[in-house]
């Protein structure tokens, strides 16, 4: 059977998601606890919404795993607080439920929706915060933050702000882009997309920070549409103010089959 894992994480002291070789990573953290538990190869076909970076943080991450249906109907039950019992604190699997065969947590979901944290405020970031907000050393203008956002919304070429890997597109569809700032003066920016290239949050968001805070026009971002390749004037803001929070999937079966076969097939740009 195919399990749905909804997952939290800390990333600041995890080399990212993918398992690495001699590198603390979430996924390698997952897969430890589920081999002491279930033994070894029992679960297999771990697969990740989203493969985060390192340092980037997550509360609506989704991954899924293959199990026997006798180990399933043997100890799913308890497989939930078995979980949270050898998880390191800085990992979490907050839900754990049976999905239908036709679910792929990577290609069939709909979208990514992400949250980047940062505060102008002269003292810095809240301590209590420092993880996962990130101070910014210039006043920001939120309504010119918007204004640069606005000119990124949509389908695009992201090449400019994408690490470019080989038979890759970089065509993305960015369905909402918005800053808001809180009550307690955090300016938070919501990502949304149908999927995101290695380092295209973070290179927005760069991009986005040096319009709020002066040192270019509020259309400068969108001007990097027009390049092709990495554009070395975009700065990637750090990973620690970057959090996944919600995975969007198609509410049947038959359309979770429709949703992976097409994520599958390769973009390419419009004619």
């Amino acid at each position: 059977m195919r399990a749905r894992l909804d997952i939290a994480y800390d990333g600041t002291d995890f080399s990212g998601w993918a398992v690495q070789p001699g590198r603390r990573t979430v996924a390698g953290s997952l897969l430890s606890v589920l081999e002491q538990i279930l033994g070894a190869g029992v679960a297999t076909g771990l697969t990740v919404a989203g493969r985060t970076d390192a340092g980037v943080h997550a509360t609506g991450q989704v991954a899924h795993v293959d199990l026997p249906d006798a180990v399933w109907a043997g100890t799913g039950p308890s497989l939930l607080r078995r979980l949270a019992g050898l998880l390191p604190g800085d990992v979490r699997v907050m839900a754990l439920t049976e999905a239908p065969p036709e679910f792929d947590a990577r290609f069939s979901a709909t979208f990514r929706r992400y949250a980047y944290r940062v505060t102008d405020a002269p003292w810095g970031a809240d301590p209590l915060r420092r993880h996962d907000t990130l101070a910014w050393p210039r006043p920001l203008d939120v309504e010119r933050l918007n204004a640069a956002a606005a000119g990124l919304v949509g389908e695009h070429d992201f090449a400019a702000f994408c690490k470019r890997k080989e038979n890759a597109t970089t065509l993305r569809e960015v369905t909402r882009l918005d800053w808001a700032r809180g009550p307690d003066g955090v300016l938070v920016a919501t990502v949304q997309a149908d999927a995101f290239c290695q380092a295209m949050v973070r290179s927005l968001v760069g991009a986005m920070l040096v319009a709020g805070d002066g040192r270019r026009a509020p259309d400068w971002p969108a001007s990097q549409l027009t390049r092709r390749e990495r554009s070395s004037a975009v700065t990637v803001a750090p990973p620690h103010g970057l959090t996944l929070v919600a995975v969007g999937y198609p509410d049947d079966a038959g359309a979770l089959a429709a949703r992976a076969a097409a994520t599958r097939r390769l973009r390419t740009p419009a004619e």
